[in-house]
C-alpha cells in the first residue's frame, strides 16, 4: 500500500500536515530574496524594487505553480514523485536516453541539500544581530545543525505532529507582516504588472544577472515534487493556494518598506525583520528559526529517500539503511547523515554568513529544474498523450524561463568551486555504479534450467555424497523464468558437488511502482527445482530472509509442493528448518584486457563494491545461514600471448 493511501482525502488535518512536510524550503526563501536582490552594491529605486518583485511573482507562477503545482505533480508514479520516480515511469521510452538527465538531477538535488540547511538556519539566527548587536551567529548555527543531524538517528515521527502546526503560524506571520507595510505603501500592488519584470532585466544596469538572486524564491520546488508521496496531490494544490498567498503578500510588504528607503543602501539590514515591530523581534526570530529547522529536516529527509530510491535503481551503491520508527517510508542512513552534517558545517565555516551563502546558493537546482524538465516531456508525450505542438510550446516556455535562471547562475560558479568536486563525486560514483553493472550484465551468462534439473535431481538423491543443506537457495539475476546464470551451476556441480533436499533460484524483481510486496511460485521439478520471483517496489528495503521463509511457510500450510510432508532440516535439538543461503561474490580475473575506459570504470566499481554495504546485510540475510564464493569474471580474455618454448 502507498503512503499516498494514508493521506489522499483532504482533510484539515492533512492540509496542515501539507504545510509541515512540503513547503519548508520554499516557505523560509522570504528571510532572504529581496535581501539577496537589493544586496549591498545597489541604491534602493524604484526600478530595483518594483523590477525584483516582479520578477518574482511571475518567478511564482511559471516555475512553481504552473510547472510544479499543475504539470508535474501529474506525473506521481503510484501516489510518488522525485527524479527518481519520474524516470521509473518513462525510462522505457528514453532507449537508455534518459540515464545522465536523471544523474544530473539527482546529484544536483542532493549537493544542494549541503548548503539549504546552513542558508536557511543562517538567515534566521541572524535575526538576533537586530536584538543582540555583535553576537556571534556562527557558533549558534553549527549548534542547531549538529544537534538536527543528531536527531536523525532518533527518527522524527514525534515531533512532525508540530511541524504542519509551526509552519502554519509562520505563514500567517509572513501574510500579516506583508500585509501591515503594503497598508502604508499600497502602490506596491502595481509591481505585480510583468512590464516592471520586464523593464528590470533590460534598462536596470546588469539586470538580467539579478535573475540569480531572483531564482531563490523557487528552489524549494524541486523538493516539493520529490515529497509529493508524504501528502498527495489533492493537499499539495489547496494548500498552495494559502502559501503563495502568503508568500507574495511578504514580497510586496519587504517592497514596500524598501520604497520608504529609496536612494538608500541596505547596508547589513535585511528586510524580512526591518518590517518587524520592535516587540515582537525577538518572537519573529524564534519562529523563524523554527521553520528553517523544519526545511532542513525535509530536505535531509528527501536526501535519505532520494539515496534509498537510487540504491533500488543501481544508481548507487548499497549502504545501511535503517527505520528508526515504524511509519513507512521513514528512513535513516548513517554514511549520508554524516555526508550532509560534515558538508553543511564546512559550508557554514567557509562563507561565515547568509548573505555570501546567497551568492553561491541555486546553480545546482537549475541545473535539477532543467533535468526535470526533460523528463517531463517524455511524460507528457508518452503517458499523458498530450500533442507534441503543446509540448513544444511547454518546452519553449521552461527552456527560455530556465535557460536564462541557469546564465544569470553561472556566475556564481566561482563562488562555489570548491563544491563542484563534491557535485562530480556524486555524479561520478552514480554514473560508474549503473554503466559498470551494464557491463557486468553484458557479460553474464545464462543456461536452461529445464535442462540441469535431471542432473540436480541425480545430485540430491546420491547418498555418496555428503548432503551440503536442506533447502538450498542462491539469489539469481535471470529474469526469465526458465534461465539461470552458469556461474550457478557451477558453484552447484563443480569441484565439491552441492547436495540439497530442495534447490531454490531466488529472483528479486524491481518494480516502477514504489511500494510493490508480492511473489510468484514456479515448480520447475516436483518437490526439488523452484524458482521464485520477488517483485520488490522500488522505495521498499528488501528483506529477503524473512520474505523466503514466510513463503516457505505459506506453502507449507497450503499444502503445496508436498513440501508439509519433507524433512526440513531440522532436528529435537534444533527446531529451526535448515535453510543455506549461497552468494556469489565476483571479482576481475587477470586474465582480462579491457579497453582504459571499461578498465577503469569496473576497477573503480569494484573498488566502490568493497566500501559498500555486503551483499547478505544489503538483502537482510545477515542472520541465515549464508555461504559466500568468491568468483572470477573473465570479461575480455586476453588472447594474443606471446609465449614460446625454449628448447636446450
Amino acid at each position: 500500500m502507498s503512503t499516498l493511501s494514508t493521506h489522499q482525502k483532504v482533510t484539515a488535518i492533512s492540509l496542515i500536515v501539507a504545510l509541515g512536510i512540503i513547503y519548508g524550503d520554499i516557505g523560509t526563501s522570504p528571510l532572504y530574496v529581496m535581501k539577496a536582490i537589493i544586496s549591498e552594491k545597489h541604491l534602493i529605486s524604484e526600478l530595483l524594487v518594483y523590477g525584483g518583485v516582479s520578477c518574482v511573482f511571475w518567478t511564482l507562477t511559471f516555475q512553481t505553480t504552473f510547472k510544479y503545482i499543475f504539470l508535474t505533480l501529474s506525473a506521481d508514479n503510484h501516489g510518488e514523485g522525485g527524479v527518481f520516480s519520474l524516470y521509473a515511469l518513462v525510462k522505457r521510452f528514453g532507449k537508455g536516453r534518459l540515464v545522465i538527465p536523471t544523474i544530473l538531477g539527482a546529484t544536483t538535488l542532493l549537493a544542494d541539500g549541503i548548503i539549504t540547511p546552513p542558508i536557511s538556519v543562517a538567515s534566521a539566527v541572524e535575526g538576533l544581530g537586530n536584538v543582540i548587536p555583535d553576537i556571534p551567529t556562527i557558533p549558534i548555527v553549527i549548534a542547531i545543525l549538529s544537534g538536527l543531524f543528531i536527531f536523525q538517528r532518533f527518527g522524527t515521527q514525534k515531533v512532525g505532529s508540530i511541524f504542519g502546526p509551526a509552519m502554519l503560524v509562520w505563514f500567517c506571520m509572513l501574510f500579516v507582516l506583508g500585509f501591515s507595510q503594503i497598508l502604508h505603501h499600497p502602490g506596491i500592488l502595481k509591481a505585480l504588472n510583468p512590464m516592471y519584470a520586464y523593464e528590470l532585466l533590460t534598462q536596470y544596469p546588469k539586470g538580467f544577472w539579478l535573475l540569480g538572486a531572483v531564482f531563490l524564491c523557487t528552489t524549494g520546488a524541486e523538493a516539493l515534487y520529490s515529497d509529493l508521496g508524504h501528502c498527495g496531490k489533492s493537499n499539495i494544490r489547496i494548500t498552495w493556494v494559502f502559501v503563495k498567498i502568503s508568500l507574495v503578500v511578504n514580497y510586496l510588504g519587504q517592497s514596500a518598506w524598501l520604497m520608504a528607503h529609496q536612494g538608500e543602501l541596505l547596508s547589513g539590514r535585511n528586510p524580512f525583520y526591518s518590517i518587524m515591530p520592535n516587540w515582537f523581534l525577538l518572537i519573529g526570530v524564534v519562529i523563524s528559526t523554527l521553520a528553517t529547522i523544519i526545511a532542513s529536516q525535509a530536505l535531509i529527509s528527501g536526501s535519505f529517500t532520494l539515496i534509498n530510491e537510487a540504491i533500488s535503481l543501481n544508481f548507487w551503491p548499497r549502504v545501511t539503511l535503517k527505520n528508526p520508527t515504524n511509519l513507512k517510508g521513514q528512513i535513516y542512513i548513517p554514511s549520508i547523515n554524516n555526508i550532509l552534517w560534515f558538508g553543511c558545517i564546512l559550508m557554514i565555516l567557509y562563507f561565515k554568513n547568509s548573505t555570501n551563502m546567497e551568492a553561491a546558493y541555486g546553480f545546482s537546482i537549475t541545473i535539477a529544474m532543467m533535468m526535470t524538465t526533460v523528463l517531463l516531456m517524455y511524460y507528457l508525450v508518452y503517458i499523458k498523450k498530450v500533442h507534441k505542438s503543446w509540448v513544444t510550446l511547454i518546452l519553449i516556455i521552461f527552456a527560455i524561463i530556465e535557460i536564462s535562471f541557469f546564465i544569470a547562475n553561472v556566475s556564481k560558479i566561482k563562488q562555489r568551486w570548491m563544491f563542484l568536486f563534491f557535485e562530480l563525486f556524486i555524479f561520478m560514483v552514480m554514473y560508474i555504479w549503473y554503466y559498470s553493472r551494464k557491463i557486468n550484465n553484458r557479460f553474464l551468462k545464462f543456461t536452461n534450467l529445464v535442462e540441469q534439473t535431471q542432473l540436480l535431481n541425480e545430485l540430491s538423491e546420491d547418498d555418496s555424497i555428503p548432503k551440503y543443506a536442506t533447502h538450498l537457495i542462491y539469489l539469481s539475476k535471470a529474469d526469465k523464468t526458465y534461465e539461470i546464470e552458469e556461474k550457478i551451476i557451477n558453484s552447484i556441480f563443480a569441484k565439491k558437488p552441492k547436495r540439497a533436499d530442495v534447490y531454490w533460484f531466488l529472483h528479486i524483481n524491481r518494480t516502477n511502482d514504489p511500494f510493490t510486496l508480492n511473489y510468484e511460485v514456479v515448480e520447475i521439478l516436483d518437490d526439488k527445482v523452484i524458482k521464485v520471483i520477488l517483485n520488490v517496489g522500488f522505495r521498499i528495503q528488501p528483506k529477503v530472509e524473512l520474505y523466503f521463509k514466510k513463503i516457505v511457510k505459506e506453502l507449507v500450510e497450503r499444502k503445496e509442493l508436498n513440501l508439509h510432508i519433507r524433512p526440513d532440516g531440522s532436528t529435537k535439538y534444533n527446531n529451526k528448518p535448515d535453510y543455506k543461503f549461497v552468494i556469489i561474490e565476483k571479482f576481475i580475473s587477470v586474465e582480462n584486457e579491457f579497453s582504459f575506459k571499461e578498465g577503469w570504470m569496473l576497477t573503480s566499481y569494484f573498488w566502490l563494491k568493497k566500501l559498500s554495504l555486503s551483499d547478505e546485510r544489503a538483502f537482510g540475510l545477515d542472520r541465515s545461514d549464508v555461504a559466500i564464493e568468491e568468483y572470477p569474471m573473465v570479461y575480455n580474455p586476453k588472447t594474443n600471448i606471446l609465449l614460446e618454448r625454449k628448447f636446450k
